[in-house]
């Protein structure tokens, strides 16, 4: 692991050296390929965008992959269609649940009603209320729990005992992390010779299916994570070299408030993602307002965090072309207002 450099201004602090030959998953570059074709019909092959006043300030040329632009406003509708997609039709009626702050769940409901699917969600009562409104609008049954004395996993496996639903999880799912690959794909499709793929890691389905897609287009490209400084899990765990699970984190990007890596998504980042850097939350704020004015996008704190990451020189030094996941653009218009 590399220790930290007080001489520099990049804080690199997991530093595992990829080596293919090593990496066994269930999750493979095909998967990710089947599940873009899958998905085609619901999930919208977003834009990428470029900032030149970003880029004097990040000292790099960034390049944007902006999920705020997808269905539901989020890329969590690609692992959320394709492992939807992929229930035989004869299990179907028996529905579907899941538990989410609110894109996850708002790309289940989106999915499942797209092919007439019901649908359970169990949310934090303090999810942000566009993303409850978001989520209510597609007519699922809600159920709402409090996130620092309540369970979800066990809240959602009740209702999937009681119910008979498939539980579709956030992240530690073979067709949710192909699902969110589909995005990688699709950014080193149309931007070629990229140096790094920063994504933002909460449970790590979005940077594992990304980690997989990059390393088979490209295995010298460098796969960057970034973790709020209040919720770093993943960080913690790479360190001591299992998962390590912490308190509920108060962070302001609510996306990415996991306490625990994935089962299935831990040793994939293990093994595929070159380094974690950690943002403020401050960092955090000063990115979604700096994307508001100078790129004229609206971006939720959750999908800020990589470029946060760049404008404040938490990158390595030496990367010239970046991309950089914008995972979300579900922002409260109340936050918004305080920033």
């Amino acid at each position: 692991m590399c220790g930290f450099d007080t001489e520099k201004k990049y804080t690199p602090t997991v530093c595992w050296k990829f080596v293919p030959s090593t990496l066994t998953t269930l999750i493979h570059f095909d998967d990710i390929q089947d599940a873009a074709r899958r998905i085609a019909p619901i999930a919208k092959r977003t834009p990428v965008m470029t900032s030149r006043s970003f880029d004097v300030q990040a000292g790099l040329t960034a390049f944007f992959k902006c999920e705020n632009f997808q269905t539901g406003g989020a890329f969590k509708i690609r692992g959320a269609a394709n492992t939807i997609y992929s229930i035989p039709e004869a299990d179907r009626p028996r529905g579907v649940v899941a538990y989410s702050s609110g894109n996850h769940a708002q790309a289940v409901a989106i999915a499942a009603g797209s092919i007439g699917v019901p649908a359970t969600l169990v949310m934090p009562k303090d999810a942000p209320q566009s993303k409850v409104e978001g989520a209510r609008a597609r007519n699922p049954r809600i159920v709402f729990y409090d996130r620092f004395t309540e369970d979800r996993v066990a809240i959602t496996q009740r209702v999937a005992d009681e119910t008979g639903a498939m539980i579709v999880p956030p992240f530690d799912h073979p067709k949710v992390i192909a699902g969110a690959g589909t995005l990688a794909l699709e950014l080193l499709t149309d931007v070629s010779d990229l140096d790094a793929i920063v994504v933002q890691i909460g449970g790590g389905g979005m940077i594992s299916g990304c980690a997989i897609a990059a390393k088979h287009m490209n295995p010298k490209i460098r796969v960057i994570g970034v973790e709020p400084a209040d919720a770093n899990d993943t960080f913690l765990s790479l360190a001591a070299g299992k998962r390590v699970e912490i308190p509920p984190p108060s962070t302001i990007a609510d996306g990415l408030r996991a306490q625990m890596p994935g089962a299935m998504t831990f040793p994939i980042v293990q093994k595929l993602v070159d380094e974690i850097v950690l943002v403020t939350d401050d960092e955090i704020r000063a990115a979604v307002k700096f994307m508001l004015l100078r790129l004229k996008i609206v971006v939720e704190p959750s999908g800020a965090v990589p470029a946060a990451a760049a404008l404040h020189q938490k990158l390595p030094p030496g990367l010239k072309r970046v991309g950089l996941v914008v995972s979300g653009g579900n922002l409260d218009y109340e936050m918004l207002a305080g920033l």
